[in-house]
């Protein structure tokens, strides 16, 4: 997967986004005119337990956010989340050779209003997760699953549009049926990012 998909789906939303926003902006009450995309695109370094045998596996995310302007009042805060994950570095000797974690998924997520310079959030995602290592006769293994992502976090207001966020992400790998797994059925893995986001159109409101 290798975050190919992950960049195709973005893409597509964005393209989407581009052709259907213009509709909304013409209809929009006076107070929105002139503000930009409902966008938010941010990069992060993810430090992960794969829930496969000890240890843990870094690898970077990419994650785009849309937080819709037009929505009711009491809706404000809700939004679509993309993100994806690859994570492939630090592996311990206690891991298969090579061993490697993708994600890619999309779901919604709630940023509720900030405290001064904080604000939380929290979030449901639904996707396709991949694994694969090398085996002990050399050959590659590789298994695709649905997987779902559960989690939240905060984010600081560091400057201007730039915020940094602190993520905490909880999967859900299921019917994973491998002999080489720790726990044989279930794939629970979980770990933390820190990075830094670009808000297209930052709400005074949150």
């Amino acid at each position: 997967m290798r975050l190919k998909l992950f960049l195709q789906v973005s893409l597509a939303v964005l393209l989407l986004f581009s052709a259907v926003y213009p509709s909304f902006s013409q209809v929009a009450p006076a107070a929105y005119e002139g503000m930009r995309l409902p966008l938010t695109a941010g990069l992060g370094l993810s430090s992960f337990s794969p829930d496969w045998r000890p240890g843990r596996l870094i690898g970077g995310t990419l994650w785009i956010d849309y937080n819709p302007t037009w929505v009711p009042q009491r809706l404000y805060g809700i939004g679509i989340e993309i993100e994806g994950r690859d994570l492939r570095f630090n592996r311990s000797s206690n891991q298969p050779s090579d061993l490697r974690e993708d994600t890619a998924g999309g779901g919604v997520i709630y940023t509720w209003r900030r405290y001064r310079q904080i604000r939380p959030y929290g979030k449901f995602l639904m996707g396709l997760g991949n694994v694969d290592y090398l085996t002990g006769t050399g050959a590659r293994y590789n298994t695709s699953r649905t997987v779902t992502f559960a989690g939240g976090g905060l984010e600081y207001d560091a400057f201007h549009r730039f915020w940094v966020r602190a993520d905490y992400e909880y999967q859900s790998w299921p019917d994973f049926f491998n002999a080489h797994a720790p726990n044989p059925g279930k794939l629970d893995p979980q770990g933390i990012t820190v990075g830094v986001s670009y808000h297209f159109n930052q709400r005074s409101s949150h």
